[in-house]
């Protein structure tokens, strides 16, 4: 399958690194480099545009290196975009260590998945069938 895409930043187009990887990470582009502190959240432009199929999303999703080396998270995990949006791919990073975490032009800070989808329309009624499972949550299945 073919993405349109339109690459703004002077980094290489998003890529597959194994033969059967799922997500391609995506780069900062950024004007100069940010200082992420504890806590602390902000959006990373990536310079790119996507046009999507009717039917399918891109889903930005933290790199699981970040995430356990530096303590740096996707806040709105995974992160959706839509087939109609046409604005830049944003990446919200926050900061979950005790330490001011450096991002620099180029560095790889999220992964992309392109996803299908499907869109469903709502049918109301008054009671659901039953199930095994029935209404518990939360842990009910096991620890």
């Amino acid at each position: 399958m073919k993405i349109k895409i339109i690459n703004k930043s002077p980094h290489s187009l998003p890529k597959y690194e194994t033969e059967n990887s799922a997500g391609m990470d995506i780069k900062a582009f950024i004007d100069k480099s940010i200082i992420l502190k504890p806590m602390e959240r902000i959006v990373v432009g990536t310079g790119l545009y996507l046009s999507l199929p009717m039917g399918f999303e891109a889903q930005v999703r933290p790199r699981s290196g970040l995430a356990i080396k530096n303590g740096i998270t996707v806040l709105n995990s995974p992160g959706t975009i839509d087939a109609d949006y046409r604005g830049e791919v944003g990446v919200i990073l926050v900061n979950l260590s005790k330490d001011i975490f450096t991002i620099n032009d180029g560095d790889r800070i999220a992964q992309l998945i392109i996803a299908e989808h499907s869109s469903i329309k709502w049918e109301e009624v008054k009671k659901l069938n039953k199930s095994n499972r029935g209404s518990s949550g939360f842990g009910s299945t096991g620890i």
